[in-house]
């Protein structure tokens, strides 16, 4: 399990007259990555500095960043920094910045860059990634309102309802659960209801629900 950003963000924070923009994306490979850096740029040609940071994976094996310009160790080791203090990884941010003519020295740079990129990845908002596992279960009609209750009552969101000539509810779980949700299934109907469990995916978990795409 880990946590990751929710949608693609921008944000803008203005210090002693230099404005800094945030720009924040979800990504899965340097190529990605570097994608997104080179459109901001683009973007923000006439800007004084894109400095950026990235981590990818689970464990957080790439990290990557640059002070683009600025003295050393004030811009994108701070806007790491930051994105490791989240605890998010999969993103990429990228800050912007218009110099307004006041030099902030390398502390008041630190400080901004480390604002800058606070405000955008709060801006996009975060949310945790799980193993998760797509269970279906089929039962006489007579079962279907104490599996509604049951479920209910141990927060398992219930995604669909098929009606056949039995009932079949569709879940989506986390992988940790699946025996749990299994032993309530069997115990609810006697061990007379059908289960299955589809191969094991990540999801994005949002309270007791699980999404396999974001909207961006």
């Amino acid at each position: 399990m880990y946590r990751t950003c929710i949608k693609e963000a921008s944000k803008e924070y203005e210090e002693k007259k230099s404005v800094f923009i945030g720009q924040i994306k979800r990504v899965y490979t340097e190529k990605e990555a570097k994608e997104f850096i080179d459109k901001t740029r683009k973007k923000h040609r006439e800007a004084s500095h894109n400095p950026f940071a990235y981590t990818l994976g689970e464990k957080k094996l790439i990290m990557r960043y640059s002070d683009d310009g600025e003295p050393q160790g004030t811009a994108g080791m701070p806007i790491l920094t930051c994105i490791n203090n989240k605890d998010i990884t999969d993103v990429v941010v990228v800050v912007t910045r218009y110099f307004g003519g006041t030099l902030l020295g390398a502390g008041g740079l630190v400080r901004a860059y480390t604002k800058a990129s606070s405000l955008v990845i709060d801006e996009s908002g975060i949310i945790e990634v799980v193993e998760g596992v797509e269970i279906g279960i089929v039962m006489n009609y007579d079962l279907l309102g104490k599996f509604q209750h049951s479920f209910s009552e141990n927060e398992i969101h219930i995604e669909n309802i098929v009606y056949t000539d039995k009932v079949k509810i569709i879940c989506l779980v986390e992988a940790r659960r699946v025996d749990f949700i299994k032993k309530i299934a069997s115990e609810i109907s006697n061990g007379k209801c059908g289960i299955s469990a589809e191969e094991e995916k990540k999801y994005f978990k949002s309270g007791n629900r699980l999404f396999l795409n974001l909207s961006e």
